[in-house]
């Protein structure tokens, strides 16, 4: 098992990516804090689903993109495991709408839980990091900074600025031996997705993306969350402000 022993914050982990990475590390052996915001019964889903495999865990409420609820989480994570050794920060909103209907609060709205608190929790998190001598940040973006896309602007303008908080994190973090890493990961076929489109629209994406990627099949959450463990494992001690996308080659870069 790779992260025996390690403690993991996993910001949205309730379901989809983050619900799947939580389950994934605590089968490696890492600890988990399962942090939720509006789906407390998933959150414990989750939870269960881990204990009832022998694993350790823990839920969370916060909200992450207010500086006191990630306080207050990461002091309950330490609390609870005793340090914490992996932040995910992979908290995110993806709302659909055309770019000259976006008001000024949708745009601080996504940009708040998207990138915002990627900066609050991993300023949260580095103390406990620091006193240690070393930590793992994992940091979640997306394959639509690569693409482009239309009805995203306020989501994709995030996940830039996700891109370029990593490459920055990394340089102010790694005389601590702290990794700061970012994964982009393609188009994900999740529960979640069905809630926001329609079968018809899933379809058509499907068929696109059959012969737009190496692959010809949807991306699942078990294609990417492998990719969590190698940056969160001492098999990516010397990599830093990285970019890794893990689309099934759809976008090369």
């Amino acid at each position: 098992m790779k992260l025996q022993g390690k403690v993991a914050v996993i910001t949205g982990s309730s379901r989809s990516i983050g619900a799947a990475v939580a389950k994934r590390f605590a089968r490696e052996g890492a600890k988990v804090v399962i942090n939720y915001n509006k789906h407390p019964d998933l959150a414990e889903e989750v939870m269960n689903d881990i204990v009832d495999n022998g694993g350790q865990a823990m839920t969370f409420r916060a909200d992450v993109s207010q500086e006191e609820d990630v306080k207050a989480m990461m002091a309950a994570a330490a609390s609870q495991f005793g340090t914490i050794d992996i932040l995910v920060n992979n908290a995110a909103i993806d709302p659909r709408k055309a770019w000259y209907e976006i008001t000024e609060e949708d745009w601080d709205h996504v940009m708040g839980v998207n990138v915002k608190s990627q900066f609050l929790c991993s300023k949260a998190v580095f103390p406990f990091m620091r006193n240690q001598g070393q930590g793992k940040i994992i940091n979640v973006s997306s394959v639509t900074f690569f693409t482009g896309q239309k009805n995203f602007l306020h989501y994709v303008s995030s996940k830039g600025a996700i891109i370029g908080f990593t490459r920055a994190l990394a340089r102010e973090v790694g005389e601590y031996n702290i990794t700061v890493n970012c994964i982009t990961p393609g188009a994900v076929l999740t529960e979640t997705e069905y809630e926001k489109v329609s079968p018809e629209t899933i379809e058509t994406s499907t068929n696109y993306l059959k012969e737009a990627q190496c692959f010809s099949r949807r991306e699942t959450v078990e294609d990417v969350e492998g990719a969590f463990v190698f940056f969160a494992s001492q098999d990516s001690n010397f990599i830093s402000g990285q970019i890794l996308n893990v689309d099934g080659g759809w976008m090369m870069h």
